[in-house]
Formats: C-alpha cells, structure tokens, sequence
C-alpha cells in the first residue's frame, strides 16, 4: 500500500511531529540558561559552551551512521531508540552535579536527537502516498522552524519560575507520550535493504572524526577577537586534519553497496544540485542570524526586548509560508519554487545590508518577513526532492543528509562570519552589514543551484 490510511497517518505524523519538536527544541533552549549553569556549575563562559557544541558535534557525526542503521533495521526502531535515549539523557542532565556529567549527558541527548532527526524524513515517505509526500514534508519544514523560535521564548517562560535543570524535565512527558504512541503508529520499512549493505565499523569512525575535527575548527576560527588575535593555528590544524581524514573517508566509500556517506546518492545529478542548494541557503541563514543581533543591538542601540521582536518576523514568516509551499509541491516544479523563494531572500537580505541607521521598525519587519517568506518557499520544495529522489531503500541515507546540509551549512556560516568579523568591526554596523551582503550573495547561489535543477535529469525509481 502507498501510504498509511488518513487516521493512522495523523496519528504518526502527531508522534513525528512531537519527536521532531523536542529534537530542536533542544538544541537552542539551553543558550538562554547559560549564564546560570556557569554560575551555578563554577565554571568560565568558554567552558559552558560546551553544553550546547556537545550536543551539536554528537547529532552532527551519527546523523549519517544512524540514517544508514534506518535502511538496515528499520527506520522505527532507531526513531524509538532514540527516543527512548533522549528521556534517559535528559533525567542525567536534569540531575547533573558537576560541568563534566552536565556536558556528558548532554552529548548523549545529541546521539538520540541523531536517532529522531536522521530517519525522520524517511518515516514521512512510508507514512504518506506518493502524491501526498510534499504534504508531510511541509508539516515537518513548519515543526522545526516553530520550534526554532519557540526555544528562547520557553526558556524565558521556563527559567522565570523555575531553575535551569527544569529545562529538562519539560522533555520526560513528551517523550513518554512519544515512545507509547510510536510503537503501533510509525509504519515498518516496506522496501529490503540492498544485498551486502552493512556498517563499517572504520567508516562510522572516519565519519565521527572528519565532522567532529571540521566542528571544532570552525569553532575555533569562531572564537577570535577581531583582526589583533590573528588567525589561530590551532583552528588551521583542526580543519586541516578534517579535511585529510574526509579525503581518506569519502575513497572508501567508492565501490560500496550503501556507502555510509551516500556517495551513490550524490551521483543523482537532482539530488546533488539539492544538496548544494540546501548547504547554501542554510549558509545564508546562519550568516544573518547571528549578524543581525549585532547590527540591532550594538550598531543600532535598541533593546533585547525590541530585537528579539524585530527578528521574530522572519521564522514567523517561514510558518506562515510551509502550508502554501506543501500545497505547491506536485504542481509546480521543486527546482522553480526553490529558485523564487531564494530570490526573494536574497533579496530581503540585500535590503537588509542597505538599510540606513535608525530605520523605522516596519522596514526592518517587512524585510525580514520577505527573507522567511522565500526561505519557507524553498525549504519544504527542496526538502521534498531531497527525500523522494533516492531508491526507496535508501530513504534512510537521503533522511541523514538533510539534517548533514542543514548543520554543514549553518557551520560555513559561522566560520564566514567570523572572517568578516575579524576584517570589519562588528559592532559599528559595517561588519553585520557586510555579512548581511555576503548572505544575500549565498542565497543568490542557492536560487541557481536550484533553478539548475529543471534542466538537470530526473531520478528513474
């Protein structure tokens, strides 16, 4: 049967959806509290952080092993045992005494999170006919975009009445509700995995290290102060390290039955241009995400309160989008509609960089709502060709590499931003300016990478 019958399908997209939301709301509501934890935990601003890199750098380097553990065992055990991680992990983190257990606990709530985002996708391709797919696509576009602003306004609600370790403890009933319902309402895989396929143990090791070694430098570029710290070298060595160990990584996978990094995938000419586009576009985003706290707040003078509000048209902008993007999707082509939604953006984002001192608010609200509205016009689209492109049996693989182009993205974002930075102070409004101009350019590339598509060949499956 193609698809579930619509009363189980609501019921699994409901347990998809829940998942899904306390997987990235997981991810940023930590920021808010860290302050707190350092001094409650004794421990220094750069120590702290690392409760918030460990659970990226966990989900970053088993989203791949994971999506190919779907293929093998099934996509809904390993959403469930992930699942039933997370709640495990989040008791640790809520009962932590110490920094150390805190950051340990944390990395293992990125290991489930890897678990849920990675064959996530996967489950909405066998819960949902082929015609109907864009559908569920755009309910999980709309999920994690809600629940990407949701994070600093629950931590604020939280963290107001309670301490930090509360934080966690919102994720045990949830994931309870998830586990109970997820065991007869998530569909079994219908297709075989393919003759030979199986998990190397070297490869999941040489994935680990080539994310974990890029992260970290990135990370480490990302720490400098200004153009007077000069370029750090460890950073240098750690991206370089990433690099050779990628090299070695991606030769082994040449020649396998269902290589670990898809390779095989990214041979579909419309998958790779897919790819591209998202690494692009989530790039983009990355950029003006983190520039323009600077440019409202230093270079503008206005308040927490009032650049919270001002930056919250933007992913509103994006929930308000996905309904129309999944009712596009089947009716006019991805490649197209990812092409204008990226134009727009890249066109907020130009406005944005050419926008005088002290602009009114309402120019600052419509620009970033044209830069959520075509960011939410492509990212279901693109999504979509992303998860439907593949051989059914490796939906699992096509399901990790959406969660891989989103973080690689957002980390070239970072490390962009930080060489802008370090050549244009970014508290006089030049630099965020400047990077706001660069964020435009990679949207712009994102909107060709896309457009190529409609002349790019077809998957035959």
């Amino acid at each position: 049967m193609d698809g579930l019958p619509l009363a189980e399908r609501r019921r699994a997209m409901m347990v998809l959806v829940l998942g899904i939301a306390l997987a990235v709301l997981d991810g940023t509501l930590l920021n808010l509290a860290l302050p707190g934890i350092a001094t409650e935990l004794r421990a220094t601003p750069t120590q702290v952080v690392w409760v918030v890199n460990a659970y990226q750098i966990a989900t970053l380097v088993l989203l791949l092993p994971l999506a190919t553990l779907g293929d093998l065992v099934g996509y809904r055990r390993v959403y469930l045992w992930g699942m039933a991680l997370f709640a495990l992990a989040s008791v640790g983190a809520m009962l932590a005494p110490s920094l150390p257990l805190l950051i340990a606990a944390r990395a293992a709530q990125g290991m489930a999170a890897a678990g849920i985002m990675s064959v996530n996708a996967a489950l909405v391709r066998l819960i949902y006919p082929r015609s109907q797919i864009g559908r569920g696509v755009a309910i999980n576009s709309m999920t994690v975009a809600a629940s990407s602003v949701a994070g600093p306004s629950v931590a604020a609600a939280v963290l107001s009445v309670a301490s930090w370790p509360w934080l966690f403890a919102l994720n045990l009933p949830l994931a309870a509700l998830v586990l109970a319902l997820g065991r007869t309402a998530l569909p079994a895989n219908r297709e075989a995995p393919a003759a030979g396929a199986r998990i190397d143990p070297v490869d999941v090791l040489l994935n680990a290290l080539m994310f974990a070694l890029v992260f970290i430098g990135a990370d480490r570029l990302g720490a400098r102060e200004g153009a007077a710290a000069g370029f750090p070298i460890d950073a240098a060595l750690l991206l370089a390290a990433g690099i050779g160990v990628g090299a070695l990584y991606l030769r082994r996978q040449r020649g396998r039955v269902a290589p670990l990094f898809p390779v095989d995938l990214l041979r579909i000419p419309v998958f790779a241009l897919s790819m591209g586009t998202s690494v692009s576009a989530f790039c983009a985003q990355m950029l003006a995400y983190i520039a323009l706290p600077f440019l409202l707040l230093d270079a503008w003078g206005r308040s927490h309160l009032e650049a919270g509000l001002l930056i919250t048209a933007w992913p509103l902008a994006i929930v308000a989008m996905a309904p129309l993007a999944g009712r596009l999707i089947g009716r006019v082509p991805d490649g197209l509609l990812g092409g204008i939604g990226l134009g727009l953006m890249a066109l907020g984002l130009a406005l944005l960089a050419a926008l005088p001192h002290n602009a009114p608010d309402a120019s600052v609200v419509w620009r970033m709502a044209l830069c959520g509205l075509g960011f939410g016009l492509f990212q279901s689209p693109n999504n979509h060709t992303i998860v439907t492109s593949p051989p059914r049996h490796r939906s699992g693989a096509a399901s990790g590499m959406l969660g891989t182009a989103r973080l690689t993205g957002q980390t070239l974002g970072a490390v962009l931003l930080a060489i802008i930075f370090s050549v244009w102070n970014p508290h006089d409004g030049q630099g965020p300016a400047v990077a706001l101009a660069a964020a435009a350019a990679c949207a712009a590339l994102a909107g060709v990478c896309s457009t190529l598509r409609l002349r790019a060949a077809p998957a035959t499956h």
